[in-house]
């Protein structure tokens, strides 16, 4: 399943929910949470529970729910939205309500996680979930709460983690360099996904290709959108070149031969091959059969 561009859509905004699968993203996420304000949160849930519960609301990509943060207001966002589509008497999501994942925002720890998902045991179901690190202690704890077992992916989240610190957001992104790269480590630690941040400017195209390129180089295998028009760059950036495929599929038939010979090593394009290249072409073969859809 690839999850390369993962876009946000205001769930007070019905007509944006529905239209939001045309932008091509991997992942759509009706958002309860800061896209909505206080004031219109009923009216978000009951949007978002209308589109899901709609047969006739059945996109190819991934359907993703950011709930908001707190233990009591995820919990009201969960009993609206399940309750009016079958509740504990469902047979998993899958029946009569079109959701794939949540996304929890705010985690600060593995408990966030493990509460989330025994809030979601209690109403009958289970989804995957996205834990948002956005804050100093969810930094710090991320190699826990990429343990947890219901977490599918880390996701990160600079702006507020900025804020949270203290620091000043700047172009080159130094002053969030640490936590970017310890989110990107322990996802990668408890073989989960990693999701980068969001940019801000969405108008800026070339300063998304740059941020999602080093996002690429960091290890990070998706990233966040806030509008339709970032999310092509995005797919692009995270879909291997036809180049980098050929040497993955030169490499691998290489590895192939080499380990029928007993080799340990072996030469592809006069470049000795060892064990991290090898994990290099795998990874990027994944890549490929994600974006492409194959198995």
């Amino acid at each position: 399943m690839a999850r390369r561009s993962l876009l946000f859509t205001p769930g007070d905004r019905p007509e944006m929910l529905r239209k939001a699968p045309d932008a091509g993203a991997d992942v759509i996420i009706f958002d309860l949470e800061d896209a909505v304000a206080p004031a219109r949160k009923d009216e978000a849930r009951d949007a978002v529970r209308d589109v899901l519960a709609d047969p006739e609301f059945d996109p190819d990509c991934e359907v993703c729910v950011r709930v908001n943060a707190s233990q009591s207001a995820y919990s009201d966002d969960l009993e609206a939205i399940f309750d009016e589509s079958g509740g504990a008497d469902r047979d998993g999501a899958a029946d009569g309500l079109r959701l794939d994942s949540l996304v929890l925002p705010k985690v600060e720890s593995a408990a966030d996680v493990r509460s989330l998902e025994d809030e979601l045991g209690r109403i009958g179901d289970t989804v995957p979930v996205f834990a948002l690190i956005e804050n100093a202690s969810g930094v710090l704890d991320a190699p826990e709460i990429a343990a947890v077992p219901a977490t599918d992916a880390l996701v990160f989240g600079a702006e507020d983690l900025s804020a949270d610190i203290g620091a000043s957001r700047t172009s080159e992104g130094t002053e969030v360099l640490y936590a970017r790269e310890r989110v990107v480590l322990a996802a990668a630690a408890k073989e989960c996904l990693a999701i980068d941040t969001v940019v801000t400017d969405f108008g800026d195209e070339r300063a998304l290709r740059d941020d999602t390129e080093f996002a690429l180089q960091l290890g990070y295998d998706g990233k966040l959108a806030i509008h339709p028009a970032q999310v092509d760059p995005i797919n692009e950036t995270f879909t291997p070149s036809d180049e980098e495929r050929e040497w993955a599929e030169r490499v691998l038939a290489a590895k192939r031969e080499a380990d029928a010979e007993n080799r340990g090593v072996f030469e592809v394009d006069g470049e000795m091959i060892d064990a991290p290249l090898i994990a290099q072409a795998r990874r990027i073969q994944e890549r490929a059969d994600a974006a492409t859809g194959e198995k």
